[in-house]
């Protein structure tokens, strides 16, 4: 899987710089006003690319962040109602207190004419 990730991406590659080698020209960007600005078309390309990408990244970051700080209020609020974490108490930050031992089940046996 790995593999064909990485051949996916060098195909990607081989075939931006084939673009931009094929494509090398300048492009004139009129500004406000009297202002032109002179860019090779792969950069400019680029650059509004780039451009485009921020606002949603931008969404997406906060969006995960936001919903990073409900979780962790939910899971703290949870822990604070139940006091208990499978029989071992817990603190208000949600960490097992250390002074009770953490007991493990045993598994019971079943007699073979059971099975």
């Amino acid at each position: 899987m790995q593999f064909l990730r990485t051949v996916f991406w060098v195909v990607i590659a081989v075939l931006a710089v084939i673009f931009a080698f094929g494509n090398w020209v300048d492009v004139k960007v009129h500004l406000w006003g009297d202002i032109e600005s002179v860019w090779k078309l792969p950069f400019l390309l680029l650059a509004v690319f780039l451009l485009g990408l921020l606002p949603p990244w931008l969404l997406h970051r906060f969006t995960r962040w936001s919903l990073r700080r409900k979780l962790e209020t939910a899971n703290r609020n949870l822990v604070e109602t139940r006091g208990l974490n499978d029989g071992v108490p817990v603190q208000a930050d949600g960490v097992v207190a250390a002074s009770m031992p953490i007991t493990t089940v045993q598994p019971s046996t079943v007699p073979p004419t059971l099975l």
